[in-house]
């Protein structure tokens, strides 16, 4: 594998390529978090919360298909995803108290983001506990899938150093592709590469349905167009 140069970066910062419509989802929710001063305001941030957890479930369905004999949830069943999630990504006794951690998390964030979008004797308070909140589940969450998926161990098979780091490259056999593989910062050991791919965000016809009618063009800027005086009788 070919290695670009600078390239070494702390698992923490491990580019999330499939999450990126969730992180999106989140950072609106940041912005709006900035901008809110009303009930309703917090309301739609309950929104948002609530649209970034089902977000980040829909994704990981795809990168952590349901391996069971029985029919899988359905999509928007977060309680059941987020034990098969965590479960998956979190296997074994020895992350026992952090998968009911992740698991818990995911959970709470849910039920507090859905309170939010319909209590109306909320306060700003409120609605900066459910971003961080939901950021901090959703953080968490996507970090125990990518180091799952990507086959990151725990510590270096060679040396036992939890010094990790990611190596991102290309293979001459596929130079479109990306690939990535844990490597340990104290004696070089470096694990099996995986390509990185990216879960693209669902098709929404309404996005690509043309508008109906003739198409036309202002001729004045919209930051000049005034509000039409009310009729008088």
């Amino acid at each position: 594998m070919r290695i670009p140069r600078s390239d070494r970066q702390k698992l923490s910062e491990i580019p999330a390529e499939p999450f990126a419509a969730c992180l999106r989802g989140l950072q609106e929710a940041s912005e709006a978090l900035a901008q809110a001063q009303e009930v309703a305001d917090y309301q739609s941030i309950g929104v948002r919360c609530r649209e970034s957890l089902l977000a980040f479930v829909n994704i990981a369905q795809t990168v952590m298909p349901w391996m069971g004999t029985e029919e899988p949830p359905k999509k928007a069943d977060l309680k059941a995803w987020a034990n098969h999630i965590c479960s998956v990504a979190l296997s074994g006794d020895s992350h026992k108290y952090r998968r009911h951690l992740f698991k818990t998390l995911l959970e709470s964030a849910l039920e507090f983001a859905n309170w939010l979008t319909h209590t109306k004797s909320s306060n700003w308070h409120d609605a900066e506990a459910a971003f961080s909140v939901t950021e901090n589940a959703i953080g968490l969450c996507i970090s125990a899938v990518i180091r799952n998926v990507r086959g990151v161990p725990e510590h270096c098979p060679a040396c036992g150093s939890q010094r990790l780091s990611p190596q991102r490259g290309y293979h001459r056999a596929f130079p479109e592709v990306e690939w990535e593989r844990p490597t340990c910062d104290k004696c070089g050991w470096a694990g099996e590469p995986v390509p990185i791919d990216e879960v693209l965000e669902p098709h929404d016809e309404s996005r690509s349905t043309p508008p109906e009618g003739e198409c036309i063009i202002p001729t004045t800027a919209l930051r000049q167009l005034k509000r039409p005086k009310p009729k008088t009788e």
